[in-house]
């Protein structure tokens, strides 16, 4: 049984269908429909689709003028994309650990912040909404941007200065791969359309005024995304329902704090990890680790053996969680993990 997979149906078959009648695999109409459809469904204005999560994050901080010299809090606790975005610009990430419900603990935030700090990047680990209200306050206190990383958290009504999601064949939300930011300034909207679509002006005369990228999502993909997010209340209210099946059928002691909404459905494993992980695996059940310490990288490597973080690194799988999912399969991941326990 995979971990996760994507949930196509009619709809999606459908408009990719039309897109490729019309001969617009590259630019066309889905492109804008999807941003305007994620953005309305967000209570956004404006939405700007791209190539990736991961590229979502590095166009919004583009767009809000931080490059080197410059300072962004980043979890420690986090998929390493959200750092890596951060390092594409020539900034550097500042690395803050976890509570015990893996998202960033707002107090150490406050001890992280230099002069040199522009903006905050939030994570809503495995849909798990950080402390907003805090990371808010202190942004406000500090005058520092929020990049809010939406990359887990499809559902989750964004509040960050631009919101980012990755659209990845893993995610509640899927067009295989791509990304989009949410924001309500017209400007910064514009901004990042320029830098993701190699800055072109807008009499395309070929001067183009700034080093852009070439970051768009495709017609076909936009497509996809479109049904997705027509289809997005079914999918969430049935990863609800797959929540509450796995939390109806675990034992208590692999229980892990409640989701917002339901991206993958982690457990705390105690010591217990790499038996757990290879007692699926001998029952055809693909599990995966939590995410590791941002300082356990090579790349960004330092002191991280006493960090929650890495506690809860050696301590995270993560279930099967995917539309299709039954109450019966739950069940039977389910008996297999008390033996482990022993």
């Amino acid at each position: 049984m995979k971990c996760s997979k994507p949930t196509i149906t009619n709809l999606e078959k459908y408009y990719v269908n039309q897109a490729l009648d019309a001969g617009d695999i590259g630019i066309g109409d889905f492109i804008e429909k999807f941003e305007s459809k994620w953005a309305l469904y967000n209570f956004k204005g404006y939405g700007v689709s791209c190539n990736s999560g991961t590229n979502a994050i590095y166009l919004a901080l583009k767009a809000l003028g931080i490059g080197p010299g410059d300072e962004v809090i980043v979890p420690e606790f986090t998929m390493i994309a959200t750092a890596w975005a951060v390092t594409y610009t020539g900034a550097t990430p500042v690395f803050v650990d976890c509570k015990d419900d893996l998202t960033i603990d707002p107090e150490l935030i406050k001890k992280a912040i230099h002069s040199n700090t522009k903006a905050i990047i939030p994570v809503h680990i495995y849909g798990r909404t950080c402390d907003r209200v805090a990371i808010q306050k202190i942004a406000k206190k500090h005058k520092l941007f929020i990049v809010e990383d939406m990359a887990e958290g499809h559902g989750i009504q964004p509040t960050g200065d631009i919101s980012c999601y990755s659209f990845y064949g893993n995610k509640i939300l899927t067009t295989g791969e791509g990304g989009m930011c949410l924001t309500n300034n017209k400007k910064l909207a514009d901004e990042m359309r320029l830098y993701a679509n190699m800055y072109f002006d807008k009499k395309r005369t070929l001067i183009h005024p700034k080093i852009g990228h070439n970051f768009r999502m495709t017609n076909l993909q936009a497509a996809v995304g479109l049904a997705q997010v027509e289809r997005c209340s079914d999918i969430l209210e049935k990863r609800r329902q797959i929540e509450v099946w796995y939390d109806t059928h675990l034992p208590k002691s692999l229980k892990m704090p409640s989701r917002e909404v339901l991206w993958v459905y982690d457990i705390d494993c105690g010591d217990g990890q790499e038996k757990i992980k290879e007692k699926l695996a001998q029952n055809d059940i693909e599990s995966r680790y939590g995410f590791k310490c941002m300082s356990q990288q090579p790349m960004y490597l330092g002191e991280y053996k006493h960090l929650n973080a890495y506690k809860w690194s050696k301590r995270i799988l993560y279930l099967p969680t995917f539309y299709d999912l039954t109450e019966e399969q739950i069940k039977e991941i389910c008996q297999i993990l008390p033996n482990n326990l022993q």
